[in-house]
């Protein structure tokens, strides 16, 4: 998965016991994080691997519809006035162009929500920093949250991390992320995996949540 999988360094996290195994459990629900024009695009802020990563999550996203799964959505949606420029867009200034109507900040028609799909708006790297996500998903009784979207190595990571700091089990499909660029996309990936979430290619989740119902 990631480089670092070839090196020595790799045998300090197994012996200080980090990646241990993280089960599915309970419900399952969905989260897609800012598949959006934007990030589609390789001349705004995509490039890398999203592009198959959009293309794999489509599958994803019609699994969890076919299992009835709770779906959520993000956007990184600013303000067209400019009342809620923040770090991120100052450390990022086109962040801030992604405003409600702005064709970038719309979701990719392929991923398009349905109806009863929740899509939180938020103008930080974490989906639920600030938003109604945690609570949206607590209702639905969610303990196993499948994350895809972009990127790997920023919202998708911070998403992650407050996933797993609101109880929920985050399970990162790998191939349902993308980064404009791959070392980052690996170093998280590997990361992820030792210190906060499974993480599995989409048929390996498919198949391991198929499993517990064999």
């Amino acid at each position: 998965m990631s480089a670092i999988h070839n090196h020595a360094e790799s045998g300090v996290y197994k012996t200080q016991g980090f990646g241990t195994p993280l089960p599915v459990a309970g419900n399952i629900g969905l989260l897609i994080v800012d598949f959006v024009v934007g990030f589609a695009d390789p001349s705004t802020f995509g490039g890398g691997n999203i592009a198959p990563a959009i293309a794999r999550t489509v599958h994803l996203l019609a699994a969890a519809r076919r299992n009835g799964w709770p779906v959520a959505h993000s956007r990184i949606v600013y303000a067209a006035d400019g009342s809620d420029d923040n770090v991120f867009s100052i450390k990022v200034p086109g962040m801030a162009t992604l405003t409600e109507d702005h064709p970038n900040s719309a979701i990719v028609p392929e991923l398009a929500p349905e109806r009863g799909e929740l899509v939180v708006r938020k103008t930080v790297p974490s989906a639920f920093f600030g938003t109604q996500l945690a609570p949206w998903l607590s209702q639905r009784a969610v303990q196993t949250l499948l994350v895809a979207g972009a990127v790997t190595s920023g919202c998708v990571r911070a998403s992650v991390v407050d996933a797993m700091s609101h109880g929920f089990r985050p399970l990162v499909v790998s191939d349902c992320v993308g980064d404009r660029a791959i070392a980052p996309h690996d170093a998280n990936l590997f990361d992820m995996q030792q210190k906060y979430a499974a993480v599995m290619t989409l048929e390996e989740a498919l198949q391991t949540i198929r499993a517990r119902h064999a």
